[in-house]
């Protein structure tokens, strides 16, 4: 049964739809953390959830211009939050799947092991990436992935929009890969290990 669009969600909608970023944050406000909350019942995992909610409404705001001028945004909002949801558990499964049949056919011997780095040296390496990162781009990911702080979070402590906070953590996550790629093979070990131990 479709859901009733009220008159005032239908002319925030609208404006929304129009480009109206006042619009656009009444639904981030109004549904962001109750949406959390729904895909974190799936997920179990609060960062991943939240990770999954901001991409849902940055999604949202991209194609606002395709919205049916009838859409209920609340129903929207949920069944793409459950749908991704699944898609997400289904990918996380097929991940560990492929990951413990590459890992029994796997046969390190202790000269393969001591070929790898340290996993102190590797933290060395990666935190050496980190400190290569711009200024702010350094400071968004640090209060990202070691703070724990979501989007919102890191964008109201810094006085910035939700957008350039997530263009940071894109831009970090790309120079902090591109840094790392000599020792993929090492990261990729210690992933394995870190899923089975």
């Amino acid at each position: 049964m479709k859901q009733k669009v009220s008159n005032e969600e239908y002319y925030i909608l609208h404006k929304m739809i129009e480009g109206d970023e006042d619009a656009f944050k009444y639904f981030f406000d109004t549904y962001y953390d109750s949406l959390c909350n729904f895909a974190n019942s799936y997920l179990r995992d609060e960062v991943l959830s939240e990770d999954l909610v901001q991409n849902i409404f940055v999604c949202l705001w991209e194609k606002k211009e395709f919205l049916p001028a009838d859409c209920s945004v609340k129903s929207y909002l949920y069944t793409a939050s459950k749908n991704r949801s699944l898609n997400c558990l289904r990918d996380l499964a097929n991940q560990k799947r492929i990951t413990a049949e590459v890992f029994a056919k796997s046969e390190l011997t202790d000269k393969d092991a001591s070929q790898f780095l340290e996993f102190e040296e590797l933290k060395k390496i990666i935190s050496l990436a980190i400190d290569g990162l711009p200024a702010q781009c350094q400071t968004i990911y640090r209060l990202s992935r070691d703070g724990g702080l979501s989007s919102k979070e890191i964008a109201e402590k810094l006085g910035i929009s939700i957008k350039t906070v997530e263009n940071q953590i894109t831009i970090a996550i790309k120079k902090i890969k591109d840094y790392l790629q000599p020792y993929y093979g090492q990261i990729f070990i210690f992933f394995l290990l870190s899923i089975f131990f």
